[in-house]
């Protein structure tokens, strides 16, 4: 791996009520737990020493509480794209529930009923890579969970339904970079809960 090719990295939102209960949470602005802004204290400490040139945040507040908390608030630009999948009919429901309606849904696929497909979620994660790729350095993103996992497959050239295969948990970082040279995009690290505290 060249260590001097650019690398972006991803910071899930911490914990939310609706995280920790497994409810989809798309538009939804819900705040932090308690223990959510302790993890996002914890991301902070495991972010120090990344040098960033441009750092991106959702605007949904959980994002924007995590990137505040973990220090970078003031360095970041608020970019709408990065908000999380929009569930539409399907906001605030768990997936049990879910399937209880639809036993063959899979969101990946069908994406949601007034809501986003995957193909959409990743056309705004394509404007994000674009503009990742644009900065002269390292870019630090804080966003959600099901957006950040499509962004990695467009990172990658992949699907967007390809961010399926990676499972995020709150607080965690990961990291996107290239092997070798800038045509061949690669993933440097994922889904890091080293930091996390597990239990409130």
């Amino acid at each position: 791996m060249n260590e001097h090719l650019p690398i972006v990295y991803l910071a899930r939102h911490a914990e939310t009520a609706w995280s920790l209960s497994g409810q989809h949470t798309g538009l939804t602005d819900l705040p932090l737990t308690a223990h959510g802004e302790g993890n996002a204290r914890a991301l902070g400490e495991r972010l120090r020493g990344v040098e960033a040139a441009a750092v991106f945040v959702s605007p949904l507040q959980r994002a924007r509480r995590t990137c505040e908390i973990a220090g970078y608030g003031e360095a970041a630009r608020t970019d709408p794209d990065l908000v999380e999948w929009d569930y539409g009919e399907y906001e605030g429901l768990r997936t049990a529930e879910i399937l209880s309606r639809r036993p063959a849904w899979d969101l990946f696929r069908d994406g949601c009923p007034a809501g986003e497909t995957a193909e959409e979620v990743g056309r705004r994660a394509d404007r994000v890579v674009a503009r990742a790729r644009a900065v002269a350095g390292n870019v630090l993103i804080f966003s959600s969970g099901h957006f950040l996992r499509v962004f990695a497959a467009r990172w990658l050239g992949l699907d967007p339904a390809a961010g399926r295969y990676w499972l995020l948990g709150t607080a965690s970082l990961s990291a996107l970079s290239y092997e070798h040279r800038l045509s061949q995009p690669a993933i440097r690290l994922w889904n890091d809960t080293r930091h996390v505290e597990t239990g409130p």
